[in-house]
């Protein structure tokens, strides 16, 4: 089962709409949209791209994303995404307790990094309740315990050309014109320096489970869940993402998805 392009379905739905007040009901002139190279889709992923700008213009980089109180965790997490990966790599450190569980940092840092779980705990760590909101709709609140991704960059030293990280994880999609995949994602170092920004082992008060991305999953509260990688494996600072799979910075993005998903 594919999963639904968000995009397209508002480009599709707002364009039908449109299309019936000019006589145009049944026409699918929207559905070449769909096709990324497509001179109007091009054109209105600028528009993205513009508000993007507009927005890194408009808000502070260390604003904060709403956080909640206990009593607003009404329910177990909904997992997003892969929820068991079938990896041998990774099935392999599952069986084994995840103790041969490595985070690689790596890229343009001047001092590359390997952190088991018990390096990353043993960093001071931030707990924060927010709110998980995904781009099929639905919303869940959740308590997150991590280490701040800030912490480990200053670790791994960042050189000056550094733009963006990009999280490699161990879970393997399917992609029914490029052949199965592993999900990847980035963000850029504004959202890599944010305090909320964190590589999370624990959700609500234990220890990640399998299906919410354990032993480690990425959380960037100010955007929408897809950006969120699970299992993650490597993390990579780079300064451009355009030679990296399909050069769009995301397994979603490189199939239409924006790649900057503020909310």
């Amino acid at each position: 089962m594919t999963r639904p392009d968000p995009l397209r379905r508002r480009l599709v739905t707002g364009g039908l709409a449109a299309a019936a007040g000019l006589g145009l009901s049944g026409c699918k002139v929207f559905d070449d949209l769909a096709d990324l190279d497509h001179p109007g889709r091009r054109l209105m992923e600028t528009a993205t791209i513009l508000n993007f700008r507009l927005q890194r213009a408009l808000m502070r980089p260390g604003a904060l994303a709403p956080e909640y109180a206990p009593s607003d965790i009404r329910q177990g997490m909904r997992p997003n995404g892969t929820t068991e990966p079938q990896d041998a790599d990774y099935r392999a450190l599952k069986a084994g307790g995840f103790a041969d569980y490595r985070l690689a940092v790596d890229g343009l840092v001047r001092r590359p990094l390997s952190l088991d779980l018990g390096a990353l705990r043993a960093m001071p760590a931030r707990t924060q309740i927010t709110r998980h909101d995904c781009v099929e709709g639905w919303s869940c609140i959740a308590q997150w315990t991590g280490v701040p991704l800030a912490r480990v960059l200053d670790l791994a030293e960042p050189a000056p050309a550094a733009r963006y990280a990009v999280f490699w994880c161990y879970d393997t999609l399917p992609s029914f014109i490029e052949g199965p995949q592993r999900y990847y994602e980035s963000i850029d170092m504004i959202d890599a320096w944010h305090p909320q920004t964190i590589l999370a082992y624990g959700l609500n008060g234990a220890d990640l489970p399998e299906p919410n991305g354990a032993p480690l999953r990425l959380r960037v509260e100010r955007q929408l869940g897809y950006k969120m990688a699970k299992y993650l494996r490597c993390i990579e600072l780079v300064s451009s993402f355009a030679d990296i799979a399909g050069g769009r910075g995301g397994f979603w993005e490189d199939k239409g998805y924006s790649w900057y998903a503020g909310i």
